[in-house]
Formats: structure tokens, sequence, C-alpha cells
């Protein structure tokens, strides 16, 4: 538990039981003095009000478990004591309408610290929610380099690949023009040594006897 929940502890203790002390002496006091009494009274009661309201901030920052419903049932009890021992006073006239507001006060109070926790939380989950959505954004953006880095070396091999196929086909005419080229001196080679054997064999046959 922090040191500052302690201490706001310490403090409701103090002014509770300053409030039970003075309701006692309330009950033989004088008028003036009851007058005197009352005022200090009610102003300890908003006093640990606004303590409570500190300490159950505190507890919801620390997140931990709060015993202010307590705290706030025992003051209860001690604003009814106060009331009933103003009550059977005799010279001392109460403000009916004040006790009877301290419960839709204290659920007001109780609401608004609600409503001051929800606004909180909404408000974490928009800087959340934000930083989600500039992270996508880079992340995106990231992604789209990539794409545009893989489109432009998938256009470099498509290129390459044209290069390497226009050189294949000159290299296949190459080919076929060597080839044709060869046949054609075979078919001269040929021809050549068609004659020379069909004039060896007219030689032979004009200086046989």
């Amino acid at each position: 538990m922090s040191t500052l929940i302690q201490s706001y502890e310490q403090q409701y203790s103090v002014l509770t039981a300053d409030i039970t002390a003075k309701i006692g002496r309330l009950k033989s006091a004088t008028d003036d003095d009851r007058d005197n009494l009352s005022r200090e009274i009610q102003s300890n009661f908003e006093e640990a009000n606004d303590l409570l309201e500190q300490l159950e901030l505190e507890y919801r920052g620390a997140g931990s478990g709060s015993r202010v419903g307590a705290y706030r049932a025992e003051l209860q009890r001690v604003r009814e004591e106060y009331r009933s021992v103003a009550s059977n006073s005799a010279t001392y006239n109460i403000d009916q309408e004040e006790y009877e507001d301290w419960s839709m006060v204290n659920d007001q109070r109780r609401k608004l610290l609600d409503n001051t926790e929800r606004l909180e939380r909404s408000g974490k989950n928009l800087a959340e929610g934000y930083k989600v959505l500039l992270e996508t954004e880079q992340i995106g953006a990231a992604v789209l380099q990539d794409l545009n880095a893989q489109r432009e070396t998938i256009q470099r091999s498509r290129g390459r690949l044209r290069e390497t196929d226009a050189q294949l086909n000159r290299s296949s005419r190459l080919m076929n023009s060597m080839l044709m080229r060869l046949l054609r001196e075979r078919a001269v080679l040929a021809l050549l040594l068609l004659a020379l054997l069909a004039l060896g064999a007219g030689a032979l046959y004009a200086y046989a006897p």
C-alpha cells in the first residue's frame, strides 16, 4: 500500500474520531456551544468526504483493493448519530433536507468519479488506437516499398530473360547457317570425289590392253 493512501486513512481516522468526540460534547452543550459545534461537525463531514474521494482515486490508481466503501458506511453511521443527537435537542433546529441529500450527493460524487475514470480509460484507448494506426501505416508503407522493389526486380529479370531469348535465337540461326554450309561443303566434296573416281576409271580403261 502506498504511503499516500496510509496518510489519507490516518487523517480520516483522526477526523472521524474528532467528529465522534464533538457529537458527544453536543449532547450537553449550551445553545451557543451547540451552534459552534454543529458548524464544526458539518465542516468536518465535508472534509471527510473530500478525504474519501482522494482516497478512492489513490486506490484506483494503485489498482489495489479499496476500503472506501467501508469508510463511507462508517461515516454515514456517524452522520446518523449526529442527526439523532441534534434532533433530540430541544433548543437546536436541524435542517432535515440537508441530511436527506447526503446519500444523493455521495451517489452523484461516486458517479462523477466513475465517469471520470471511464473518460480516462477512453482517452487511453484512443491513444493506443492512434498508436496502432500509426504503426499500421508505417508497416503498410514498408510493405509497399518491398512490393515496389520486388516489382523492379521482376521487371529486370524479365528484361534479362528477353535478352537471353534473343541471344539464343541468334545462336540458333548461326548454328543452322553453319550446319547448312557444312552440308554444302560436304556435298561439293562428294561430287569432286565422284568426278575424280570417274576420271580415274576412264584412264584405267583407256590404257587397258
